[in-house]
């Protein structure tokens, strides 16, 4: 049960970071595409903000994809998770986030330390069984 567990958690976030990513990048499910996204950040002083957008939705699309699947967590789910998905809720949380507190209710960081915290979890413990790792190590 602890693998079906691990895969529904994997499932669940993995395919929202591949959902935001797509915000980013195509403007999919709401989002504002690059050039929308990069004016956002561009006004929050992250700067050349397309190219900013362009990195920050890979990382979730691809970050997310790997997640979901399982793949690369062992050995370096520190990495991978940590730096492609983690990364992008620090980065969240230090420049849009933090200064409105914790609750999401004031547009604070509530969610994006979620997803920190369950991204490093599942580093950290491994993916599970049902996960593309167990095929290759």
């Amino acid at each position: 049960m602890l693998s079906v567990g691990l895969l529904i958690i994997r499932l669940i976030i993995g395919l929202l970071f591949v959902g935001h990513g797509a915000q980013k990048l195509f403007g999919w499910f709401g989002g504002h595409g690059l050039k929308g996204t990069g004016g956002w950040f561009e006004s929050i002083g992250m700067k050349p903000g397309v190219t900013v957008a362009l990195l920050a939705g890979l990382s979730e699309l691809f970050g997310g994809i790997m997640f979901a699947l399982g793949l690369l967590t062992p050995l370096a789910g520190i990495i991978i998770a940590g730096i492609i998905i983690a990364g992008t809720m620090v980065m969240a949380i230090v420049k849009v986030h933090g200064a409105n507190g914790l609750w999401v209710t004031n547009n604070g960081y509530e969610y994006n330390l979620t997803l920190l915290a369950v991204t490093i979890g599942i580093a950290l413990t491994g993916p599970g069984q049902y996960a593309v790792d167990t095929f290759l190590f």
